[in-house]
């Protein structure tokens, strides 16, 4: 029997607050700071795993304005192969650390250090994307059940 080795759909979110991007630093390897973010529950809609995950790491209830991005490189995650669908979503109120984050903050660039995966590239490519004059939100995220 061959045995298969899927990707694992996660999600990850850019959440925008008075101040800067709410970051977490991680709890667990890898450690650094990071994007809120997790894997994607079976049954579960990417849109209500980014709200969901935005509340458990950061305590803000979230409201999704777009899709970013993508991201599907193999080593992205040092543990197994994920893809991250990232949101762009805003919020208000101070992020508290919870579940997989000890600390979180609302940051300007230039980043804290060192930043785990692949979300420096996520915040470069969102920083460029902010200033393409066709770069708006879309504000017709569907959340699911």
């Amino acid at each position: 029997m061959k045995a298969y080795c899927n990707p694992k759909p996660t999600v990850d979110v850019i959440i925008e607050v008075p101040g800067g991007i709410v970051l977490i630093r991680r709890r667990n390897p890898p450690f650094g700071w990071a994007l809120p973010g997790g894997f994607v529950d079976c049954g579960e809609t990417l849109e209500h795993a980014a709200i969901r995950e935005a509340r458990e790491e950061t305590g803000l209830s979230i409201d999704l304005v777009r899709q970013l991005y993508t991201y599907s490189d193999p080593g992205r995650d040092p543990r197994h192969h994920t893809i991250s669908t990232v949101f762009v979503a805003h919020a208000s109120g101070r992020p508290v650390a919870a579940s997989d984050a000890v600390d979180a903050a609302a940051f300007q660039p230039p980043w804290p250090s060192p930043m785990a995966f692949d979300h420096a590239e996520i915040l470069a490519d969102y920083l460029i994307a902010r200033r393409d004059p066709l770069y708006s939100p879309l504000r017709r995220i569907v959340h699911g059940p």
